[in-house]
């Protein structure tokens, strides 16, 4: 069924047992339906702590609970995820980096499958760095693009290398737009997301330990980024738009700008400032969830 999580992995109904490791869960312990059936909505972001404030937002948001209330983690049992959820929507931090929010994934899907939800809706919420636009600028993703600015993920599997589409859900970009529109607060756009496999020497830094290029190599390195469509810098979309095309999840990423790098490298913004611009994406994600469930 259309609207039921794909599993690309025959191997899983022979298991007796599905230990996810990392989330310190597993089928022969917990009881996933009775604990994530009725999840709708996956927010996922880096930090921990930003996931932990993102599921108090949404739940005073969504009048769950009372305010102030703690949210347990779900995965205390491990160190490596936090996880909380309240409603219909679950907020998972997966780390930074492609091998990092893979492992998470990988596990997370399956949570969903065991699960049985149904009509589910993924949303990558994070920082970026920005390419031609004001810091504090919300960058919807289109597709998700490579170092070299082709729309996909190259990956080895058994030796072989594998390319996945990273095409992203247009429909669900154009309704987080129109959300962005709604809410009024802050410039938001739909734009490529070059997804890089390092923060300094993949994404065109001067201020790494190591840099082999000169500023004239790296602007123009930007730039033809700009001109190809890319709006914003990240370490994790690609896979993230993959592995949830690959699963049949309908996915987003909205990240904000912290800094425009054709003027520089280095984050400068003060920590209160810094703290706004985060808040952002979770103010646009958290707007499309009540408005989803028609609490708007």
């Amino acid at each position: 069924r259309e609207n039921f999580i794909h599993l690309c992995n025959p191997h899983l109904e022979k298991m007796k047992e599905d230990i996810l490791y990392h989330f310190a869960l597993g089928t022969g312990t917990h009881d996933f339906p009775t604990l994530f059936g009725d999840v709708k909505f996956v927010c996922v972001g880096g930090s921990p702590s930003r996931m932990k404030a993102f599921i108090a937002y949404i739940a005073e948001e969504l009048g769950l609970g009372s305010p102030g209330c703690d949210h347990p983690n779900i995965c205390a049992g491990t160190d490596r995820y936090a996880m909380y959820k309240v409603g219909p929507v679950l907020s998972v931090s997966h780390g930074m980096g492609i091998p990092s929010i893979s492992i998470m994934l990988h596990e997370l899907i399956k949570l969903l499958y065991h699960a049985k939800c149904s009509d589910i809706t993924i949303i990558r919420i994070g920082t970026s760095g920005g390419i031609g636009l004001e810091p504090g600028s919300v960058v919807i993703t289109r597709q998700s693009v490579d170092a070299t600015f082709k729309p996909q993920l190259e990956q080895v599997v058994l030796g072989k290398t594998v390319i996945r589409s990273t095409n992203l859900d247009e429909q669900l970009a154009k309704e987080l737009m129109q959300c962005s529109a709604e809410i009024g607060q802050f410039n938001t756009v739909i734009g490529n997301t070059m997804c890089t496999l390092d923060f300094y020497e993949g994404q065109g830094r001067l201020d790494g330990a190591i840099c082999l290029y000169d500023e004239e190599e790296k602007l123009q390195y930007l730039k033809n980024a700009y001109e190809s469509g890319v709006r914003n810098i990240e370490m994790e979309s690609s896979v993230f738009a993959a592995m949830c095309n690959l699963s049949g999840v309908k996915a987003a990423v909205v990240c904000v700008t912290l800094l425009n790098r054709l003027e520089g490298d280095q984050i400068t913004s003060s920590h209160d400032v810094l703290v706004e611009y985060q808040q952002r994406p979770q103010k646009l994600v958290g707007y499309f969830i009540k408005k989803s469930l028609g609490k708007v």
